[in-house]
């Protein structure tokens, strides 16, 4: 018997880690990690989610903190796409939702295809794919992982990107990795997948926490940490040393500006930077400029990575053309969910480019695992030079928690996309009328 979609909940989910500043950067100094966070109930055959009449697809979009109330309005907007409609369950059914989405044209004047609207339908179309692989009982990897060259061609919206990818270059690349499936798949499931961390580099933590977390994060198995900069130039020459003696000169240093300089300035900057051996900087100007990460690139030695920010595909088209990052990081919840990942995951094995997901915040770890552990058995068939972003914050509030063992993120087995929140988290972290919210106003209140 089919399955329908019999409603969409939206919750609006946020966490006061401003309170240790983790999180913090030189962009975003007090950030409090937030979820507009969604589910979709059915009707049919119960599912693992816990009470309820059947199966649920859960899904959000990550947010700092204010505004996410506008991303749980824009939420909203999107029940009529999904409501009282069939359960999506195939390549096909998810394509066909993943347009609906994209394509209205009302909705899509509001970017287009960027900004609040874009990343409310990704938040949908999430959910939908972890309804689509809790039926399926698969994970969302091995979901995705088991269909056909020709049905993962069929989930991409190929608009705006025929002069750097066809369908059938990108039926090319899928059929070249096919016949090794099998056995990535095994070596992921055996070895885990490789992951770097943020934990010890936010912009607020002291140098002795800076320099105790990196030596922590090595003795964990880690061989990438990264560092936050771009406060002050002299501190961050001082923390760089301080992390390159505690680690010493074979674990890798990557460093994020979140998008704070211009290009002059970040060239300036990385040039004094240079001698500590970064492996990378991270979105060292805006994440719309393509040129001027290519001036980046091209005027300093460290290698240039970004794609947090990075609105849709057509963005992540013109880096990839333009020469203008050495890594691609793509993140789960900022464009249009799974089929618009999946494109960027293609367009990265069209240019050779390594994919290095995004991870920091609330439940991005749990998702974009999923991601790139898919990409290394379908599509690029590689993890050479490829790492997740790992933050050790917020894994307690879902059920299926990432979870990492000497310093790699071991395959997901349950079914879905690791992306439900428990129900105790929701209630007491839901803003503003949730306990944690209130506890926190009487207590300002009383210090005024």
């Amino acid at each position: 018997m089919s399955q329908t979609v019999t409603d969409l909940v939206v919750h609006d989910i946020r966490f006061p880690t401003s309170e240790q500043l983790d999180g913090s950067d030189a962009m975003n100094p007090d950030p409090d990690y937030s979820a507009a966070y969604l589910v979709l109930r059915t009707d049919g055959p119960a599912g693992a989610d816990g009470p309820g009449d059947g199966a649920e697809g859960h899904g959000f979009c990550f947010t700092i903190g204010r505004g996410n109330e506008v991303m749980a309005a824009a939420i909203e907007t999107l029940r009529p796409y999904v409501v009282g409609r069939p359960v999506p369950r195939t390549a096909a059914d998810l394509a066909a939702l993943h347009r609906e989405l994209t394509h209205d044209s009302q909705l899509r004047w509001l970017g287009p295809e960027k900004g609040v609207m874009h990343m409310a339908a990704g938040a949908v179309v999430n959910a939908a794919w972890d309804l689509a692989a809790k039926l399926a009982g698969q994970p969302v990897w091995r979901f995705l992982a088991g269909m056909t060259p020709e049905e993962l061609v069929s989930l991409v919206d190929f608009r705006h990107l025929t002069d750097a990818l066809t369908p059938d270059e990108a039926l090319e690349i899928l059929r070249a990795a096919e016949p090794g499936r099998a056995e990535r798949a095994e070596r992921l499931r055996a070895e885990g997948y490789p992951a770097y961390t943020t934990s010890p580099g936010w912009l607020g933590y002291t140098d002795d926490k800076l320099v105790g977390l990196a030596k922590e994060a090595v003795a964990d198995g880690f061989t990438q940490i990264k560092l936050k900069v771009g406060g002050s130039l002299p501190d961050d020459v001082r923390r760089l040393a301080l992390a390159r003696e505690a680690v010493g000169p074979d674990i890798r240093i990557a460093v994020d500006a979140n998008q704070r300089w211009d290009v002059s300035d970040a060239v300036e900057w990385m040039t004094a930077l240079a001698p500590y051996d970064p492996h990378w900087i991270e979105e060292p100007t805006s994440p719309d400029d393509i040129l001027g990460h290519a001036a980046v690139r091209a005027g300093q030695p460290v290698k240039v990575a970004t794609g947090e920010h990075v609105a849709n595909r057509v963005v992540f088209k013109q880096l990839l053309q333009a020469g203008a990052v050495d890594f691609v990081q793509i993140d789960a919840a900022r464009v249009a969910g799974v089929n618009e990942n999946l494109a960027i995951l293609l367009l990265a094995a069209k240019y050779g480019v390594p994919v290095c997901p995004h991870a920091g915040g609330v439940g991005l770890c749990e998702l974009v695992q999923h991601l790139s552990m898919f990409d290394y058995v379908a599509v690029s068939g590689s993890w050479d030079d490829r790492v997740i972003e790992y933050v050790d914050h917020l894994h307690e509030h879902f059920a299926d928690p990432t979870v990492i063992e000497n310093g790699r993120y071991v395959a997901p087995e349950t079914p879905g996309f690791s992306a439900r929140m428990l129900p105790g988290s929701i209630a007491a972290h839901r803003y503003p009328e949730g306990p944690v919210w209130q506890a926190r106003r009487t207590a300002e209140e009383a210090n005024r």
